[in-house]
């Protein structure tokens, strides 16, 4: 176990190299599985998996998600600036400023998942089955756009298949048991639709 006060170090070091790592898998990491870079979902696993793995507590686990998601922002584009020479200003931008404004969201939301996932207790098993619910609802963006013009068909298609079987896999490895993994995929269907609705309504369609 992690101590609480290990956030203070631990939180911003995970941030930079989410951030950092992130544009370098993205740079030169293939289709499909590069195209994990561009995932909003898998910055969302990422604060889930921070909190859960730390054991830090409700608060502590919640602020030290936000502040990996948020820190990890500024670090992708300095990332994208040593490596191809990027505009440094994309770090402080107003772009940059909503991402780290949807980091807090992801945070705050997947930071509580984390902690929560890890205690036994009702809220438990919806708990695990967050992280998989944000794999499968970005799936089915990815899946979606088949058909559409503006996109790869087969990359949609493959990017979407990638989603799915990383969602099954979360959830196999955050369960305790066949039972508790199977109730969590169970419940990840409905929040798959709340989490499609949720990144619709931001702008990922």
């Amino acid at each position: 176990m992690i101590s609480n006060r290990s956030a203070v170090v631990v939180a911003p070091v995970a941030g930079v190299l989410l951030g950092a790592l992130d544009f370098v898998w993205i740079k030169y990491v293939p289709s499909p599985f590069g195209d994990l870079g561009n995932s909003i979902a898998v910055w969302a696993v990422a604060a889930f998996l921070l909190a859960y793995l730390t054991r830090w507590s409700l608060p502590v686990g919640v602020l030290g998600a936000v502040v990996c998601l948020v820190v990890a922002v500024p670090f992708y584009y300095l990332a994208a600036t040593l490596i191809q020479n990027d505009d440094l200003s994309n770090a402080y931008n107003v772009n940059a400023l909503l991402w780290m404004g949807l980091g807090v969201v992801a945070g705050l939301v997947f930071g509580a998942a984390g902690v929560i996932a890890r205690r036994p207790g009702r809220l438990r098993t919806a708990a695990l089955a967050m992280p998989g619910a944000v794999m499968f609802a970005e799936a089915v963006i990815q899946l979606r756009r088949i058909g559409d013009p503006s996109y790869d068909t087969a990359g949609q298609a493959e990017s979407g298949a990638v989603l799915i079987v990383l969602g099954v896999l979360l959830t196999l490895l955050v369960g305790r048991s066949w039972r508790e993994r199977a109730l969590a995929l169970l419940i990840a269907l409905p929040l798959t639709a709340v989490g499609w609705v949720l990144l619709s309504v931001t702008g990922f369609r």
